[in-house]
């Protein structure tokens, strides 16, 4: 039997919220406020390349941008940076909302914050077994935002999905 929509999206759930923060410096590697466009900045694409090139080495397929995933990372950076903490409400939302606008089948999401580099953040991801297990996942979509506090906070979110 086919498990429905609202069931995968609740496994999904259970098992996908992990999140991330380190105050670490890491050599000089500059962070980008993001804009509101739906591509991603340099700085973006550039930590989107390292999880690809980390999955190319593992064997896995290598991600597809998603503008719909970058939507949907960048409003959640912009809610954390609003609450002042880093989390994954309303997770389920943005999922089930990518379901109906990509036909996603399978959704992961990492947070982090406090990362001053882009590399930071990927080795923190890297070094957390909750996030390796999400960047290496059978995904075939993601997107990064990665957005800056007014106090200089750097909020990173990279949302995967499989179609």
């Amino acid at each position: 039997m086919k498990p429905n929509g609202l069931l995968l999206l609740f496994l999904v759930f259970l098992t996908v919220f992990t999140s991330c923060s380190k105050t670490e410096l890491v050599e000089d590697e500059e962070i980008y406020e993001t804009t509101a466009l739906l591509t991603m900045s340099t700085s973006e694409e550039d930590l989107f390349n390292m999880v690809n090139t980390h999955r190319v080495e593992m064997g896995l397929n290598k991600l597809e941008f998603s503008s719909e995933a970058y939507k949907y990372a960048e409003e959640h950076n912009e809610y954390m940076i609003e609450q002042n903490k880093l989390s994954h409400d309303f997770f389920s939302s943005r999922a089930s909302n990518l379901s109906n606008e990509t036909g996603a089948v399978y959704v992961g999401e990492n947070v982090a914050k406090e990362y001053n580099t882009n590399l930071g953040a990927f080795q923190g991801w890297y070094n957390s077994p909750p996030h390796r297990k999400t960047m290496e996942g059978e995904f075939t979509h993601a997107a990064v935002s990665i957005v800056v506090s007014p106090r200089g906070v750097p909020y990173f979110t990279q949302i995967f999905y499989r179609k």
